[in-house]
């Protein structure tokens, strides 16, 4: 009975020393990234494949030269990324055809590819000219998260929509998006006909929520309790409010996205969460938009990645209810 005594104390205390130092590296992590500076800064400049000059990057913080920016994130996507992008320009082209005042940009974020990503992406800057799409190199694999946060940051629309590389999300998709941002517009626009939608913050998600029972009567078992799992830990630490927080089709007006990519420290799987925990901070509106969806093969979600989700969400509980992470206005 002692020997049995003794080997769950020992049990017990490897347990606590382990959670400990999961915690104390946490509560380190978090410190590292208090003031926002972890992220990478690649060089300001977008790089015209046909004149070999150098185009200055704007600023979010600049006035809106564009309508609509479209932000498209690619990490080793050679096979994938043409296909998207051809079926996006054809949608934008035809839209400004019969709509002259609708100007648009495609920025494309190499996040350190190792493949043709690269070439693919300047092929279409050739085509199309730098004014309309421009690429940008991180030089190194740094995360979904923060290939969109340095897009956005240096996007020039009124209104910008964040989407996958690998097109699951019809691009015509992006109307119910932009429609139902206008009509929680209008409201403010009513009252002062001076006030622009890129100064009204808005965010709309695209949701494949209406798509849920389908895809727990396809997937594997495994993946139906990781997602399940993940849907609580995401409400115990950010709340209710969007039942897909994870869908790569989001759109911001430009004041919504100032706020919250100057803000957003997670760089990887999480990004989405945290921001729907700052856009709740701030009180601006969200709008949940069911949107047409389709799994693509060739996704790069894998064990590793579910480890560094659930990393991602203790970081970031411990970095805003702590306090240790400040919120810039």
């Amino acid at each position: 009975m002692e020997y049995l005594w003794t080997i769950l104390f020992i049990f017990i205390s490897l347990a606590l020393c382990f959670a400990a130092a999961i915690i104390s590296a946490l509560i380190i992590e978090a410190f590292k990234r208090r003031f926002n500076r972890e992220h990478v800064e690649a060089p300001a400049i977008f790089e015209d494949p046909n004149s070999l000059k150098r185009v200055p990057c704007p600023s979010i913080f600049d006035p809106a030269e564009k309508y609509m920016s479209l932000i498209v994130p690619a990490f080793n996507e050679e096979y994938r990324l043409h296909g998207a992008l051809e079926e996006t320009i054809n949608y934008l082209q035809q839209r400004a055809a019969k709509d002259k005042s609708f100007s648009y940009e495609v920025i494309i974020i190499d996040d350190g590819s190792a493949d043709g990503t690269k070439g693919i992406a300047f092929n279409f800057v050739r085509k199309y000219s730098v004014e309309k799409v421009r690429v940008i190199l991180l030089g190194r694999n740094h995360g979904k998260g923060e290939a969109i946060r340095k897009g956005m940051l240096h996007s020039r629309g009124e209104i910008l929509l964040m989407l996958d590389a690998d097109g699951a999300t019809k691009i015509t998709d992006l109307e119910k998006l932009e429609n139902q941002i206008h009509a929680v517009a209008k409201k403010e626009t009513s009252r002062d006909s001076s006030i622009k939608i890129s100064d009204i913050p808005i965010t709309a998600f695209g949701s494949r929520a209406h798509l849920e029972e389908k895809a727990l009567a396809t997937r594997k078992w495994y993946r139906n309790f990781l997602m399940k799992g993940f849907h609580l830990v995401v409400l115990l630490i950010a709340g209710p409010g969007i039942r897909d927080t994870q869908c790569g089709f989001k759109m911001f007006t430009r004041s919504a996205a100032r706020k919250l990519f100057i803000n957003i420290r997670l760089k990887r799987w999480c990004f989405d969460v945290e921001l729907f925990y700052l856009s709740k901070y701030f009180g601006i509106p969200m709008i949940e938009v069911s949107v047409n969806w389709s799994e693509i093969p060739g996704s790069k979600l894998s064990p590793r990645s579910i480890l560094n989700m659930l990393w991602e969400l203790a970081l970031m509980s411990i970095g805003y209810k702590i306090g240790i992470w400040r919120i810039f206005n």
